[in-house]
């Protein structure tokens, strides 16, 4: 059970009301200012505001900075010194553009580098020192959960069965959707929930791999050794859910850093653009072919792809690992790339609350 905090005011405790919503107007009430959702991941720390609409919510701003919270994690237990600074100087201007806007509601989180880190409860106690706002652990259960809400809508209304997952820095979730009332088109639906069926989440990601096998220079013996060790630990799940799961229409959808930077590698983009990936489909001979590309690039080439960077150069494969072994233990002809996640997730079930949706009663999952 996790509770959706802070609940209205995003900067500091305040005191509980009876309307259930901390500091915030009672749920199924919108609030006047605009909302917020933050992610911190091991990776990554990402913010999105917005203004609810008829069909979804418009983004009036957003914020995204490569972090490595978790650098070094797997070997030590701890979040160092450095990645905590490189993360407060983001979780500053997360705070400083909530408080530009007026943001009335926010839900901000933290995912596994927080959840595995010793000194985790520290870190955020000394957020909400420094900073004056309230991060939140969420598990994996919930994090799972959050990226069906946010990328859910993606499904194809045609597609009886769905494996989404999010490969992330620490950890990566899949998820077993049901076609069932899936919808497609570009609004972001919270029915979503409803039509999970099962969901894992493995205790790797892009970072942790990249640690334990190398990111920089990655042999083809590395990259099977990669693939092999998240297939083992994927095995279980895959084995449980792959006979049901893989039925007519059958397709994956994928949201992260590796899938989007696949597709703007696939596209050749001179700039990575959000409005030509989110949504784009492609073939299993097409990500064969831009794996392929990405595997045969060096260190130095990879850095120098706009749609990569030197922040990403050694992630992306370790990334194109996971990706290969979820594509070995759910085969499929399609895939669909979101660029859409968490945060939408949490801005899509906050509205909804608000709207006196399925989450109007209930905190978290």
């Amino acid at each position: 059970m996790t509770v959706i905090s802070p609940l209205g005011s995003p900067f500091g405790p305040t005191p509980k009301r009876a309307s259930g919503m901390d500091g915030g107007p009672p749920l199924g009430r919108a609030p006047r200012g605009p909302y917020a959702a933050l992610d911190l991941g091991t990776n990554n720390c990402r913010l999105l505001i917005a203004r609810p609409t008829v069909d979804g919510f418009r983004v009036i701003d957003s914020f995204s900075r490569i972090v490595r919270l978790g650098e070094g994690l797997s070997q030590t237990g701890r979040l160092s010194e450095a990645a905590i600074a490189r993360t407060i100087s983001a979780l500053t201007v997360c705070r400083d553009k909530m408080r530009i806007h007026g943001v009335a509601r926010a839900r901000m989180i933290a995912t596994e580098a927080c959840r595995s880190a010793a000194n985790g409860i520290q870190f955020l106690e000394d957020v909400r020192d420094r900073l004056g706002i309230q991060l939140e652990i969420v598990d994996r259960e919930t994090e799972a959960h959050l990226a069906a809400a946010g990328c859910g809508a993606l499904a194809d209304q045609n597609a009886r069965s769905i494996v989404l997952f999010d490969i992330g820095g620490g950890s990566s979730e899949i998820v077993w959707l049901s076609g069932e009332e899936g919808r497609g088109g570009e609004g972001f639906d919270d029915s979503t929930a409803r039509r999970i069926r099962a969901w894992e989440s493995l205790r790797l990601g892009v970072v942790t791999l990249a640690e334990k096998f190398g990111g920089n220079d990655v042999s083809d013996e590395t990259f099977a050794a990669m693939t092999q060790f998240v297939a083992d630990q994927l095995a279980p799940f895959a084995l449980r859910v792959a006979g049901e799961a893989r039925c007519a229409h059958f397709h994956l959808l994928g949201t992260s850093g590796t899938v989007t930077t696949i597709a703007g590698v696939h596209l050749n983009l001179p700039r990575y653009d959000r409005r030509q990936i989110d949504g784009l489909w492609l073939t299993s001979s097409e990500v064969d072919a831009t794996i392929g590309r990405l595997r045969s690039m060096t260190y130095a080439q990879r850095s120098a792809n706009p749609c990569i960077g030197h922040e990403r150069a050694d992630l992306v494969l370790a990334g194109c690992a996971i990706l290969e072994a979820i594509r070995q233990s759910f085969p499929a002809e399609r895939i669909r790339i979101a660029d859409r996640g968490l945060r939408e997730g949490m801005l899509t079930q906050l509205m909804s609350a608000d709207r006196g949706g399925p989450h109007a009663n209930r905190m978290g999952h």
